[in-house]
C-alpha cells in the first residue's frame, strides 16, 4: 500500500511539473493605462514601461556605481489615538540613503499635492531629468509603480523600479532607520496616508 501511495504521489508531482502547475499560480497582472487606483497592496505587473526593473543585487550595484536618488513611498504607521502628536515619530527601516515620502505613491493625488511632488523630486535631482531614480515601497505594493510611472511621464529618463521593496532589500542587505522627508512632510495638509 505504501509503495502504491508513493508511486501515485510521484506521478502527481511529475504531472504537476510537466503541466506548469508547479510554476507561479497566476501570471502578473497587466499594466494599467493610467495609475493604479485600487488597493495599494497586491500583485503588481512584472514591468513598468519606460522604467528598468531591478532586484536587490542590481540595486546594490547601481547604488555603488551611480548614487541614484532612492525614493521610498511606503506608508507610515498610523499614530495610536492615545499618543500625543508631539511624541509621535514614525520610523521606518529602508534602503540606506533613501528619501522616505509616505503617500507619494497614491494613484490619485490632488493637483496641489502632485505639483508639490513634482517640485520636491526636481529639487532632489537638482533639476536633472537624467539622474537615476529608484522607486520602491513594500513587496506587492503599487505605490512605487505609480510613482515610477509619474516620473517617466514627467520626462525622467533613468527610472528604476525595485518591486521587491524594503523586504527584498532586507533579505540581502542591512537596512537603515529613516524618517519622513522634511520637504515632503512640510507640504500643506500633509498626512502620511497609505502608500
Amino acid at each position: 500500500m505504501r509503495r502504491s501511495l508513493s508511486a501515485a504521489c510521484a506521478v502527481v508531482i511529475a504531472l504537476t511539473a510537466n503541466s506548469g502547475w508547479a510554476a507561479e499560480a497566476d501570471p502578473p497582472p497587466p499594466q494599467p493605462e493610467g495609475y493604479w487606483t485600487g488597493p495599494l497592496r497586491g500583485r503588481t505587473p512584472a514591468a513598468l514601461d519606460g522604467a528598468t526593473p531591478v532586484d536587490a543585487a542590481a540595486l546594490s550595484r547601481l547604488i555603488a556605481a551611480e548614487k541614484p536618488l532612492l525614493l521610498d513611498v511606503a506608508a507610515a504607521e498610523v499614530k495610536p489615538p492615545t499618543m500625543p502628536a508631539e511624541r509621535w515619530r514614525p520610523i521606518h527601516r529602508s534602503v540606506p540613503g533613501s528619501v522616505w515620502m509616505p503617500g507619494a505613491g497614491q494613484g490619485v493625488l490632488a493637483p496641489a499635492v502632485e505639483a508639490q511632488l513634482a517640485a520636491r523630486v526636481a529639487e532632489l535631482t537638482n533639476g536633472r531629468r537624467d539622474r537615476p531614480i529608484v522607486t520602491f515601497c513594500h513587496r506587492d505594493c503599487w505605490g512605487s509603480w505609480n510613482l515610477g510611472k509619474r516620473l517617466v511621464r514627467a520626462g525622467y529618463t533613468r527610472v528604476y523600479w525595485f518591486a521587491d521593496g524594503v523586504e527584498g532589500w532586507q533579505e540581502a542587505y542591512d537596512a537603515a532607520v529613516t524618517e519622513p522627508d522634511a520637504g515632503w512632510a512640510a507640504r500643506p495638509g500633509a498626512s502620511p496616508g497609505p502608500g
